[in-house]
């Protein structure tokens, strides 16, 4: 039995940092980590977590941390002290401002940012520097939903809840794998299906993805044709006599125009030859989506990652304009936010377009009050430049200096590698970040220890405009600090005024009352307020219960907004939009013949950094792969299994080819995640095309023409060591966090032999060493043991079909390795092979393939709510459900 965990002080309530649900956590600190347990009391998750969030105490852990500030010299990183950091930073800055102007110093930030961070650092560029060349990754995923919500209604609005989940009569999903990007979300509509089976589920996606599963109806339409989709759906609509002519006469502006547009895609057999799905599906949609009077469209990054994103989000918008289903309960467009803080950085004009508490700052009125506001020397008087503008800059030596916080450009950028070369010839790069070694880190003049999740303090906004506490209860590692306290000591070395905050508490305080800041008609009025919460001393902003804005003077919050037809542009009415098709910016040809789309997988989290440390999460997917269909993957001479090079007009990479059967023909998919520390080559982000939406700034993560060649390697292999291992000469390698081992999944062109497993191993003369070596068949298998306790294996093959790793993978946990074990150890796998799980497929409960179908197979369950009651898989968070299916279809 295990050693029970010691509770070593009382839960805290806190927030999930992950994805844009919000869900609360109790975390419960332990003498070696914490319990996280789901709040039951939260609105946004109700006690449900997702294997993420309930993997938080996995990592937690001090390795890899970045514990003390370090300055790099001639090449060469030193460990440094605070003041001397600071100084350097602050005086650096101001001699680029003097010489140079303020437009030449930059900041790149983070939704992983607290709202009071993000609100001091934005303080600190737009009021004090002076320039609006501060922008986030939020620009990467959720900068359309703010484009098209401010043209359509005036500000950066989200009209609904998640409560109008579980009332809706019909939920769209749009470009959006709910199932795995916001599980426990997605889990509150599986739960409202099987309460009310006639509530229907449309899923639009090029991808047959999870989310899939559950829909009645799966439109797999081509990659950026969701307008022509959407404009033939708004052109039905009014054909079909489904306006609400009251609603649409009353509060909204501009149909003519965008029905106009729309009018073009009236031809059902058109738009769907244009968006390749069947026509007899499209009508069933359009049929449905107008017999039906509560209907939420959800929308994600399959919108939003697009040239014309903005376009994408409006057209959908229009759809509930003219019907007028929005504002009241079950009904409206939804946008699903990426990060756990992409709101809370909107809230405070995290984007280099934007002021704080929605204000705009191609105003000039709005400026002038936000400079008396924060008494400011100065403000910004023109949009910044845009992330991918902002690199650019950098690499003309336009912007000279540049501190990026809590998010690693590096890797998740498009073009990426221009974004390397762009921080390469930086003046100055800080880099304040929780990691020690990332690849934008290892660019870093000046690196700055952060706090992270379970250390930090402040609040976070979710998708639903819910407000919630992210509370501290780890102690601070090392000289770690808050991210504001950095910024305010800069801005205090600089001589700006308004930075020597007390606490967290105080600037929260300040974001509230800027909020009600000539917030009235006739001057600035804005939907957004909270100066409800304004006035909290410390205590009572401990005691912030979860609530969503606005929040006036004695209110409590509100669940939804333009219930009383009054949206946020001068005149009260919102606005259709006309938003003409068309074709993402680069199109596939013959030298780049796929269109590889990009995302999020279920178990994994932006660029690993967190989730990476766990090993519960490292065995769904460990290692990158492009996702291809069969046909295409014949065409371009690999095989499922074998490794490939794709490669663009702006770089490439090196993935394991897989055929999940959700991928059409001249699609591909490759998952985001990994970095330079864990695989050697295969930053995605270095693939993809830095083209961007003319309105909002965001990159087209979804549609990048690529080729797929095969990789060639002599063999392939993997280890599984206890300690790090250096690979450097390895032709392409993949780190994945086991428990209490490390695995590297490898493939080399080099020949290998047992004494050169020997050296990389570091296994002596007179070490316990097992060894058995098929030179005619290209076979190598060795195992190093340490005092009977295996230290570290190595399995070699011309043939990527190798053993199972997770057998071999759990004789780590044992101190001494039995005989049986030991015998039967280079066969490399168990003595009986039911022992073998398989790779995993629940991972919040650790249930491999190989069991369930074991089960499935000899207790003959026929469906997954039978595999959950024998297994306990897919009894948490639900992610695993469809592959579940998948399993039991087989036997059927």
């Amino acid at each position: 039995m295990g050693v029970p965990m010691i509770p070593i002080a009382a839960a805290v309530r806190t927030t999930c940092p992950y994805c844009g649900v919000g869900c609360g956590i109790k975390a419960t600190p332990m003498a070696d980590g914490a319990l996280i347990e789901g709040d039951p009391e939260h609105i946004a998750n109700r006690g449900r977590l997702c294997v993420k969030g309930s993997a938080l105490g996995e990592t937690l852990g001090l390795d890899g941390r970045l514990l003390a500030p370090s300055i790099r010299e001639d090449g060469k990183l030193r460990t440094a002290g605070w003041e001397e950091a600071l100084d350097k930073i602050a005086s650096a800055l101001a001699a680029i401002i003097a010489e140079h102007g303020p437009d030449a110093v930059a900041m790149y930030v983070s939704g992983q940012l607290l709202t009071e961070d993000y609100y001091v650092a934005n303080k600190f560029m737009k009021g004090f520097v002076g320039s609006a060349n501060i922008d986030t990754n939020s620009r990467l995923c959720m900068s359309s939903s703010v484009a098209g919500h401010k043209r359509a209604f005036g500000e950066d609005l989200v009209p609904g809840c998640y409560e109008d989940f579980e009332l809706a009569g019909l939920i769209v999903l749009v470009g959006s794998n709910a199932a795995w990007c916001h599980p426990t979300l997605f889990q509150r509509i599986v739960k409202a299906k099987e309460a009310r089976p006639g509530l229907r589920v449309v899923a639009i996606d090029p991808r047959r993805t999870a989310t899939c599963e559950l829909a009645d109806l799966h439109l797999p339409l081509k990659a950026g044709t969701d307008v022509w989709l959407f404009n033939g759906l708004l052109s039905h609509l009014a054909r079909a006599g489904r306006a609400d002519h009251a609603f649409v006469a009353d509060h909204t502006s501009g149909l003519d125009a965008a029905l106009e547009e729309a009018g073009r895609c009236a031809d059902i057999d058109f738009v769907a030859r244009t968006c390749g799905v069947d026509p007899r599906q499209l009508a069933e949609f359009y049929e449905l989506f107008a017999a039906t009077d509560k209907v939420v469209t959800a929308f994600s990054q399959g919108v939003n990652q697009s040239s014309s994103g903005t376009d994408k989000v409006n057209s959908i918008i229009n759809c509930h304009l003219l019907t007028g289903r929005i504002g009241k309960p079950g009904m409206g467009p939804f946008s699903l936010t990426g990060q756990p803080n992409a709101m809370g950085g909107r809230e405070v004009g995290g984007l280099a377009n934007m002021l704080a508490s929605h204000l705009e700052l191609d105003q000039p009125a709005h400026r002038e009050a936000v400079r008396r506001f924060w008494d400011a020397p100065r403000i910004a008087d023109k949009p910044g430049l845009k992330a991918v503008d902002l690199f650019r800059a950098i690499e003309d030596g336009k912007v000279k200096a540049v501190w990026i916080m809590a998010t690693n450009p590096v890797v998740s950028l498009p073009d990426a590698d221009q974004v390397k070369r762009a921080l390469e010839g930086c003046d100055l790069v800080v880099v304040s970040d929780m990691s020690a070694d990332t690849d934008t880190a290892r660019l870093g003049h000046v690196l700055l220890p952060a706090l992270g999740w379970g250390e930090k303090d402040g609040t976070v906004t979710n998708s639903e405009r819910c407000i919630s506490r992210q509370r501290a209860f780890l102690p601070a590692p090392g000289e770690a600090r808050s991210d504001w306290q950095a910024i305010c000591q800069v801005a205090r070395r600089m001589g700006f005024a308004g930075f020597d905050y007390a606490g967290v508490h105080e600037i929260f305080d300040e974001h509230a009352r800027l909020s009600s800041w000539r917030n009235r008609e006739g001057e600035l009025p804005r939907t957004f307020r909270i100066d409800g919460l304004a006035g909290m001393d410390r205590a009572a902003y401990d005691a912030l219960a979860p609530l969503q804005w606005p929040v006036l003077r004695g209110g409590a919050g509100r669940a939804r907004l333009f219930g009383d037809g009054r949206f946020a542009h001068p005149d009260g009415r919102a606005r259709f939009i006309a938003t003409p098709p068309r074709r993402p910016a680069n199109a596939p040809d013959g030298e780049f013949p796929l269109a590889l789309n990009t995302g999020r997988l279920r178990d994994q989290w932006h660029t690993m950094t967190r989730t990476g440390k766990s090993p519960r999460l490292a065995g769904h997917a460990p290692e990158p792969f492009v996702d291809l269909h069969p046909h295409d993957a014949l065409m371009s001479g690999v095989r499922e299994g074998e490794l490939a090079r794709v490669s663009s007009r702006w770089g490439a990479m090196v993935a394991r080819v897989a055929h999940s059967g959700g991928i059409a023909r001249g699609a591909a998919f490759i998952p985001i995640h990994w970095n330079g520390q864990t695989a050697s080559d295969a930053r995605v982000g270095a693939v993809v095309n830095p083209d961007v939406d003319p309105v909002s700034g965001e990159p087209e993560f979804k549609h990048t023409p690529v080729r797929i060649e095969p990789f060639g390697v002599a063999w392939h292999g993997f280890i599984l060591s206890r300690e790090e291992l250096d690979l450097a000469r390895v032709a392409n390698w993949t780190r994945v966090r086991g428990a209490g081992f490390v695995r590297y999944e490898l493939g080399g062109r080099e020949p290998v032999s047992a004494n050169w497993a020997r050296v990389l191993l570091g296994a002596g003369e007179e070490a316990d060493w097992i060894e058995y070596e098929d030179r005619a068949g290209g076979m190598l298998r060795c195992a190093l043991l340490v005092e009977g306790r295996l230290q570290a294996c190595l399995f070699v093959s011309r043939r990527p079909d190798l053993p199972a790793r997770s057998w071999l993978g759990g004789l780590f946990a044992q101190e001494v390795l039995p005989a049986r074990e030991r015998a039967t150890l280079l066969a490399g796998c168990a003595p009986q092979q039911s022992a073998d799980p398989g790779p995993t497929v629940c991972a919040c409960f650790g249930v491999g393939r190989n069991t369930i179908r074991t089960a499935i197979r000899e207790r003959r369950l026929v469906d997954a709510a039978a595999v959950t009651a024998c297994l306990r898989a897919g009894g948490n968070c639900g992610s695993c459900l469809p592959e579940i299916r998948q399993l039991l279809a087989e036997r059927s």
